[in-house]
């Protein structure tokens, strides 16, 4: 199960709390519908074209089983320190250095632009989905528009909500491509919205952030997210460092930066990453 991300609660929207927010929000569906309505005029007001508010948002309802994931998830936070950090595996290294071969001309460029180590970003790529093996399938429209409505983080899930509309509007992936986990986590790299809109990079010079397809592209908003929240270029990784900490602003779980750490020293171990 992955953890849910610092990224709830950072990257925020550059809107008003006034325009971020909808009609009365709710703790069953009954409500659902008015507030949908509500929100998609203000997500228009905005600025999200009518044509993305009513493609995305047409034919959402409103998902218990969104509810209940956000509830188990929440109970289990914290836990499997030991699972993490036997993700961190010799297997799962080798597979991080055969991308840092692959990627190397994207990786020096991240590296120059950021500071942040290839390793480092490899590390993080395994741990989320893989290297883009697992990146959940869940249409996030319906998830996100559930947990705005909800009462218990309204405010933040409306933003997010907001974001993954304006993903859509400005080009970077289709409705269709909006598939992720959970809480809405995006891509090879599970940004939410909010931070997809602020730190998804273009590595491949196509003119789009594709997170869901393109490696380059993962790599270097790794990197943009780590350098964003004050990775301190030449320094280390290990615990106790500054850069340890920067791992805090990925996931608040222990356990989890434990997992990107270790990870990374063994895909640096035998090649030439700075440290």
């Amino acid at each position: 199960m992955r953890i849910v991300k610092t990224m709830l609660a950072a990257a925020l929207l550059t809107v008003s709390a006034g325009a971020a927010s909808a009609a009365s929000c709710g703790n069953d569906g009954a409500g659902f519908s008015a507030w949908l309505q509500d929100f998609k005029a203000q997500a228009q007001s905005s600025g999200v074209s009518a044509r993305t508010v009513e493609a995305a948002l047409g034919n959402v309802s409103y998902d218990r089983g969104t509810i209940q994931h956000d509830r188990a998830v929440r109970k289990a936070f914290g836990g499997g320190a030991g699972s993490l950090l036997s993700r961190a595996s010799s297997s799962r290294a080798a597979a991080g250095k055969a991308r840092m071969q692959r990627y190397a001309a994207v990786v020096q460029r991240t590296e120059a632009r950021t500071g942040v180590p290839g390793p480092v970003i490899m590390a993080i790529w395994g741990l989320e989905t893989d290297y883009g093996a697992v990146q959940g399938g869940k249409p996030i429209f319906t998830g996100l528009a559930t947990l705005a409505y909800d009462c218990r983080r309204s405010e933040m899930f409306t933003k997010e909500l907001l974001a993954a509309l304006q993903i859509v509007d400005r080009g970077d992936l289709s409705i269709g491509e909006m598939r992720g986990a959970g809480h809405g986590e995006l891509g090879q790299a599970q940004f939410l919205p909010s931070s997809y809109l602020k730190y998804a990079t273009d590595g491949d010079g196509d003119g789009r952030r594709d997170l869901v397809r393109s490696g380059p592209d993962v790599i270097a908003s790794i990197g943009t997210y780590l350098a964003g929240y004050g990775w301190s270029r030449g320094g280390g990784w290990e615990p106790g460092s500054a850069n340890f900490r920067v791992f805090n602003e990925w996931n608040r779980s222990s356990a989890y930066q434990e997992a990107i750490a270790l990870l990374a020293t063994k895909i640096a171990a035998g090649t030439s990453a700075t440290r």
